[in-house]
Formats: C-alpha cells, sequence, structure tokens
C-alpha cells in the first residue's frame, strides 16, 4: 500500500513539475531574439515577406494563445508541426528517440559493470594499494569534461587503435553490426561520464554496510563472504545510489547533446541543438518536455527502487 501511495503521489507531483516545465520553455523560448520566419528568410528579408511568412505560420497569434494550443496539442498526443520543415514532429522526432534509447541503454549496460566492480573491489580492499588506484583514476575521470572525454576516446581507438569509426552516421538502412560499431565510442563516453559519480559514492556506502552489525552477524552464522556480499551488503549499499543513477538516466536522454556531436550522431541530443539554431520551436519544446518527463519518471523509479530494495522503508 505504501508503493501504492507514493506513485500515486509522486505522479501528481508530476504533473505539476511537467506543467511548471512546459510553461518555463515556452516562455524562454518567446524572449530568445528572432525566430524561425528570419531564420528561413535570411538577413534580405523585407518586413512585408517576414510579417507575411509569421501569420502563415501562426506566429502572429497572441503567445498565450499559442502557449495553450499547444499544451492541449501535447496532452492529446499532438506535438503540432516543425515551423521549418512543415513536417509532423513525431515523425522527426521517431528516428532520433530510437537512435538514442539504442545509445542510451548500450551506454547502461557498460555502466552497470564499470559502477559495481570497481566499489566492491574499493570496499574489499580500503586504503590498499587497489583502492587508491580506483580513487585517483575516479578523480581525474570526474574532472575531465565531456567533450575532452570523447576527443581522448577518438584519438585512441580510432588513430591509435584504428579499431572504431570517427564519425557514428547511422541511419534506417543500417544494420545491426554497423550500429553497435557507431555506438561503442558515444555509449562508453557516456558511461565512463555516470560511472565517476556513482562509483565512489557506491563503495562509501559498501563499506559502511560491510561495518554495520547485521553483516558481522551473519558472517558469525557461517554465511560465506560472497553470499553475504551479494545478498545482503550490496542491495542495501544500492538505496542511496539509486538517486545518482536516476539522473544518470535522465542525463542519458536529455544530456547527451555534447556527445552525440562529439561524434556526429544522429539522435535526441543533436535534434535540439539543431532545432534551436533554426528557432524551430515545436521542435525544441517537445524535445525538452520528452526529457523532462524521462526525469520525472527516473526519479519516480529510483524512489520505488528503493523501498522495495529497504525493507525498512516500507513500514515508514
Amino acid at each position: 500500500m505504501t508503493i501504492f501511495k507514493l506513485v500515486i503521489r509522486r505522479s501528481l507531483m508530476s504533473v505539476v513539475t511537467l506543467l511548471l516545465v512546459s510553461l518555463i520553455i515556452f516562455t524562454m523560448l518567446e524572449v530568445l531574439p528572432g525566430d524561425v520566419a528570419s531564420r528561413i528568410l535570411g538577413r534580405d528579408a523585407t518586413p512585408e515577406t517576414l510579417q507575411q511568412l509569421r501569420t502563415q505560420l501562426g506566429l502572429d497569434r497572441p503567445a498565450p494563445v499559442r502557449y495553450l494550443g499547444w499544451l492541449g496539442g501535447l496532452v492529446t498526443g499532438d506535438l503540432g508541426q516543425s515551423l521549418a520543415s512543415s513536417r509532423p514532429v513525431s515523425e522527426i522526432l521517431a528516428p532520433r528517440i530510437f537512435n538514442t534509447v539504442l545509445l542510451s541503454a548500450y551506454a547502461f549496460l557498460i555502466y552497470l559493470p564499470l559502477t559495481v566492480i570497481p566499489a566492491i573491489f574499493q570496499a574489499l580492499h580500503r586504503d590498499r594499494a587497489v583502492d587508491h588506484g580506483f580513487s585517483v583514476i575516479t578523480l581525474v575521470l570526474l574532472s575531465v569534461p565531456d567533450f575532452l572525454l570523447a576527443t581522448i576516446l577518438l584519438l585512441s581507438f580510432v588513430i591509435l587503435i584504428p579499431l572504431l569509426p570517427a564519425i557514428s552516421l547511422v541511419d534506417a538502412s543500417s544494420s545491426g553490426w554497423e550500429y553497435f560499431r557507431a555506438m561503442t565510442l558515444p555509449a562508453l563516453t557516456l558511461a565512463i561520464v555516470m560511472t565517476v559519480y556513482a562509483v565512489r559514492m557506491l563503495r562509501d556506502n559498501l563499506i559502511e554496510v560491510l561495518d554495520s552489525d547485521y553483516i558481522r552477524m551473519a558472517e558469525l552464522k557461517g554465511l560465506s563472504r560472497r553470499w553475504v556480499l551479494l545478498r545482503h551488503a550490496l542491495p542495501n549499499a544500492l538505496v542511496p545510489t539509486l538517486n545518482v543513477t536516476a539522473l544518470n538516466l535522465a542525463y542519458l536522454v536529455g544530456g547527451v547533446v555534447v556527445v552525440e556531436k562529439v561524434f556526429s550522431y544522429p539522435g535526441f541530443g543533436s535534434l535540439l541543438v539543431d532545432s534551436l539554431q533554426l528557432r524551430d520551436l515545436p521542435v525544441v519544446e517537445a524535445t525538452v518536455m520528452i526529457a523532462a518527463l524521462v526525469y520525472v519518471g527516473a526519479n519516480l523509479i529510483a524512489d520505488v527502487a528503493a523501498i522495495l530494495l529497504n525493507p525498512r522503508l516500507r513500514t515508514g
């Protein structure tokens, strides 16, 4: 019953949050200089042609009317049409979302072992050479920006060891192997960026749990070290790390702009940048709302998972 109440309460809060996000993003795009009409017609456009195109695109209507119309379409699943290409926004978003979801899933599969295995080694060998070595590596990677890490991986696996393509271009005709090769470097970059934030927290949580009384009692009962670690210590240590993982999941979908641009990967983030440059408001608004929805949903899943993993929270 606690989980059901949590889901209902957080779902209502999520709806309010998404409404605020929609209002904020619409307002911010309204105050930006220029619009899609000026981008399409260029600098030599006359005021008459600009006004004619704005009327044709519906940009001459009052902002509140356009916001309510867009919000009503969003609720009913109609994302509108692109102002730049006159294509349905859903048609533009579909292949880009598919590419980013594939990239995100690949990156998350790499992220899990990169986080759990070093944290376990560090916790079991605390204050030893292994622990200090992993700590230095994570601190160094923590200070490296996304674009620099992506560039280092490009130099390593494209020039020094030519195993992977430098440009991650894929389309509907690409095979599964071509997708795999194209996504490896972007996914590895994303996984490393996420890992450095989570591995240190998981390591500290594991050390704290391993020093607890119930873990010592389990060991005194004769349970193996591996069973105690995997069955009792790790699930409890994962609970505080779930919030970081939720933020990482949101980052995967909404914050891959830099990585996708570096590798020229045709995904969700690169579409957002291109749409911002064109002032294509329906596309920008739809991409931001989808990213916000994923962010809110990831945090909701993290809260529910924390209750499932920690029995004490179920009686709170």
